[in-house]
C-alpha cells in the first residue's frame, strides 16, 4: 500500500455545529460505532470543555470504541486541555486537539494577543496536553489568513514542545486549491521539524472548494483530512468524508496515498447522520445522493448496460449502495426482521424499541408491496432521535383537498399521554396539519425549513420530511417518514416539537 492517508473525522464536533444538528449523548454513540466500522482513523468526538454534557459522551465513546483513536478539541487554555484529557482517558487510543488563532485578525480583535504571547500560550498548550497521552495535534485557526512566516515560527516551536501533528486549517473557507497547495508545501519545507509530524488540512466549504483544497494538499505533502459524513458543518459546511476517500481511492494515478476506509459503509454512515440531525442529502450529492449512480439520458444507459464504465468510474457496491430488495413483508417474523436490521448496522438499546420498530414494520408492510433497506433505515429513525417518553405522539390524520376549496386537516396526537384531536385550514393540506396542531399546542415557533424527500423510486415510497424550527434561540429539526407526505409532514413537525419540550441535553460544542 502506498502512503497511508490519515481520515480524521470531525461530525460529531464540527459538524455537530451546524444549526439544529446538536445531538444527544446516545446520538453521538451510534455515531461513532458507525465511524468505527466505517473504519475511521481518528473520531473527533466533541469539545470536553464545551458543557458537563459534551465531556459525558467524549468519555462514553471512549469507553465504547476500541478501534479508531478517540480525540477531544480543546482551546490552549488548561480548563480546556485537562477536561479533554480526562475525558478520553479510557480510550484505548486517544488524541488532544488543541488549538489558537494565528492571523492578525483572530489575534488582534479575538484574542487581544500579540504574536509572541500566542506561541508561549501555544507551546504550553502543548506541553499540557503531553500529561495525558503522546499524541497531540496542533491548529492555527485561520491559518490561511495568517502570515507565513509567523506560521512557520509557531509550528516549529510546538513541534519542539512535543506536536506530533500539525493542522493548517482553512478556517472560513477563503482559500483556492493553487494557493493552498503551494501553502502547504511551502510550511513543509520551511518549518523546522516537518518531517516528524503529521501535516493535515481543515477545510471549510464557503466557496464551495473545501474537497478541491483538501485534495490539493494531499498532494502537496498533507496526509490527514479533516471532515465530516455528508459535508455537514457550520456556514456552508466542511469537506466531505466520503468525497475525499473516492478521490483518491479511483484516482490512485495521481494521489500517492490511501485510506484505511472501509468504503461499503459510506452510504449508511450517510443516512445514519442525515437522519440523527434532520439534514437531509441533496439527490446530486455525489457518491452518497440518490442520484449518484442513476442514469436517464438514453445514450448514458445505453453505454452503461453495454459496459458499466462507460460512464460510472466507480461502482454503486463499493460505497454501500445496493439495488438489491429485501424478502421482508407482512408474514415475516421479528428474528428475521432483527437480523436485516443487524445487517444494516442499526442496533437498540432495548427489546421494547425493537418491538416498537417492528410493530412499525409490520404497519408499512400492510402499506407497500416491497420493502427497501431505505425504507428500514427510515423506519428506524424515529427510534434513533427518540429522547425517552414522547411528549407529544402522532395517532392519526385526515385531509380534505379540493380545487377551488381551502384545504382541511384533522390531527388526532397525544400530549403527554392525553389524546387530543384538532382541526383546521390552510394554504395546503401540510399548512392546514401544522395549523391543527399548532391550534392545540401554540408553540411559538418559528418554521424555518420545510423539505421533503423519496427514500426510494416510485409512487409507492416512503416520504421522509425535515422540519427545523426556532423558538427563543434553540433550533431543532425534526424527521418524520410515511408512505403519505401529509402523515410523514405532521410526524415530523410532532418530532421537532418533542426536541423542543426535551430535557434530554443536546450537546453543541458551539456554545463555548
Amino acid at each position: 500500500m502506498s502512503d497511508h492517508l490519515i481520515i480524521f473525522d470531525t461530525t460529531l464536533r464540527d459538524g455537530e455545529q451546524s444549526p439544529g444538528a446538536s445531538m444527544t449523548r446516545d446520538e453521538k454513540l451510534r455515531i461513532a460505532k458507525q465511524l468505527e466500522r466505517l473504519r475511521v482513523d481518528v473520531i473527533e468526538a466533541g469539545f470536553a470543555a464545551a458543557s458537563p454534557g459534551d465531556f459525558e459522551a467524549i468519555r462514553g465513546i471512549a469507553e465504547t470504541i476500541r478501534e479508531s483513536t478517540v480525540c477531544s478539541l480543546a482551546r490552549v487554555s488548561e480548563k480546556d486541555i485537562r477536561a479533554a484529557g480526562e475525558a478520553i482517558r479510557p480510550a484505548a487510543k486517544r488524541r488532544i486537539h488543541t488549538f489558537i488563532a494565528t492571523s492578525p485578525i483572530h489575534m488582534e480583535k479575538k484574542l487581544r494577543m500579540s504574536p509572541d504571547q500566542v506561541v508561549e500560550a501555544a507551546i504550553k498548550g502543548v506541553r499540557m496536553a503531553r500529561e495525558y497521552t503522546d499524541d497531540i495535534e496542533f491548529s492555527a485557526e485561520d491559518a490561511i489568513r495568517s502570515d507565513i512566516d509567523f506560521l512557520v515560527h509557531i509550528f516549529g516551536e510546538v513541534i519542539k514542545a512535543g506536536a506530533t501533528t500539525i493542522n493548517v486549517p482553512d478556517t472560513v473557507g477563503y482559500s483556492v486549491p493553487g494557493v493552498l497547495g503551494e501553502r502547504f508545501k511551502a510550511l513543509i519545507t520551511r518549518t523546522p521539524g516537518a518531517d516528524r509530524v503529521v501535516w493535515s488540512a481543515h477545510c471549510h466549504n464557503d466557496l464551495g472548494m473545501a474537497v478541491a483544497n483538501s485534495l490539493s494538499a494531499v498532494l502537496n505533502g498533507a496526509r490527514q483530512v479533516e471532515c465530516t459524513i455528508n459535508g455537514l458543518g457550520e456556514r456552508a459546511g466542511n469537506a466531505s468524508l466520503e468525497e475525499i476517500v473516492m478521490a483518491v481511492k479511483v484516482r490512485q494515478d495521481i494521489f500517492q496515498c490511501d485510506t484505511r476506509i472501509d468504503t461499503t459503509q459510506i452510504v449508511s454512515a450517510s443516512r445514519l447522520v442525515s437522519q440523527i440531525t434532520g439534514y437531509p442529502v441533496q439527490p446530486n450529492k455525489a457518491v452518497v445522493g440518490a442520484n449518484a449512480f442513476a442514469h436517464e439520458s438514453g445514450i448514458h444507459q445505453d453505454g452503461v448496460l453495454k459496459h458499466r464504465e462507460t460512464y460510472e468510474i466507480m461502482r454503486a457496491e463499493d460505497v454501500g449502495w445496493s439495488a438489491n430488495k429485501i424478502v421482508l413483508g407482512k408474514l415475516s417474523g421479528r428474528n428475521a426482521f432483527k437480523q436485516r436490521l443487524t445487517d444494516l448496522g442499526i442496533e437498540f438499546d432495548s427489546e421494547q424499541a425493537l418491538n416498537e420498530a417492528f410493530g412499525r414494520f409490520k404497519t408499512l408492510a400492510d402499506k407497500k408491496s416491497e420493502i427497501f433497506d431505505e425504507d428500514l433505515q427510515a423506519l428506524v429513525s424515529g427510534d434513533s432521535i427518540a429522547e425517552g417518553d414522547e411528549h407529544y405522539k402522532f395517532l392519526s390524520l385526515s385531509q380534505r383537498s379540493e380545487t377551488g376549496e381551502k384545504p382541511q386537516a384533522s390531527v388526532v396526537f397525544t400530549v403527554e399521554g392525553k389524546e387530543v384531536a384538532a382541526h383546521s385550514e390552510g394554504n395546503g393540506p401540510v399548512d392546514a396539519t401544522v395549523n391543527a396542531i399548532e391550534s392545540k399546542v401554540g408553540s411559538g415557533s418559528e418554521l424555518l425549513l420545510f423539505s421533503v424527500n423519496a427514500i426510494t423510486t416510485g409512487t409507492e415510497s416512503q416520504g421522509e420530511v425535515t422540519m427545523r424550527l426556532s423558538k427563543a434561540g434553540r433550533i431543532v429539526n425534526g424527521v418524520g417518514a410515511d408512505p403519505d407526505i401529509v402523515v410523514a409532514s405532521a410526524k415530523a413537525y410532532l418530532n421537532a416539537l418533542n426536541k423542543l419540550e426535551s430535557k434530554v441535553l443536546r450537546l453543541n460544542p458551539q456554545l463555548v
